[in-house]
């Protein structure tokens, strides 16, 4: 179904990969209510990892932000599949959590975490705008840069 934010998309000519499927015992996303958590998605095209290593070591700030782009792009695709489709469903984005595979000594994680940030300010507008949480960790599956996940409002 085509509506305002798919229409949106198109403007940024931003296209979105296909939802992955999950690799364990665990679920894409989870409605709850009007409340949707969208499982921990990772820097990946159509299954493609890409962005292996970590940031402040083998990547920069650009990179990383590029990286959390992605793995948030995934995120985008699992919502709009948990939503038939229709993304004109989002009420609101409330909460982003971003983890980036950092080197011990990089610092910058709340700058990588601009990537995924202006992305759902860039889709959904005013409706894009969330709380979120930046953190770096030792290691990622798969030894990708970046992993996002978020809690969203639907209708």
């Amino acid at each position: 179904m085509t509506g305002t934010v798919e229409d949106r998309l198109g403007r940024l000519g931003i296209e979105l990969p296909e939802p992955s499927m999950p690799g364990a015992n665990y679920v894409p996303f989870i409605r709850e209510g009007q409340i949707l958590y969208v499982t921990g998605q990772l820097s990946q095209w159509n299954g493609e990892r890409r962005f292996i290593g970590k940031v402040g070591r083998d990547f920069d700030i650009q990179a990383g932000r590029d990286a959390a782009r992605l793995a948030a792009l995934n995120v985008v695709a699992q919502l709009r599949a948990a939503l038939d489709g229709n993304l004109d469903r989002l009420k609101r984005c409330l909460r982003i959590a971003v983890y980036v595979n950092s080197d011990p000594d990089f610092h910058g994680q709340s700058q990588v975490a601009n990537g995924p940030s202006d992305l759902f300010v860039d889709i959904f507008g005013d409706a894009g705008r969330h709380t979120r949480m930046a953190v770096g960790v030792a290691a990622l599956p798969y030894n990708v840069a970046a992993e996002v996940e978020g809690t969203f409002s639907v209708r």
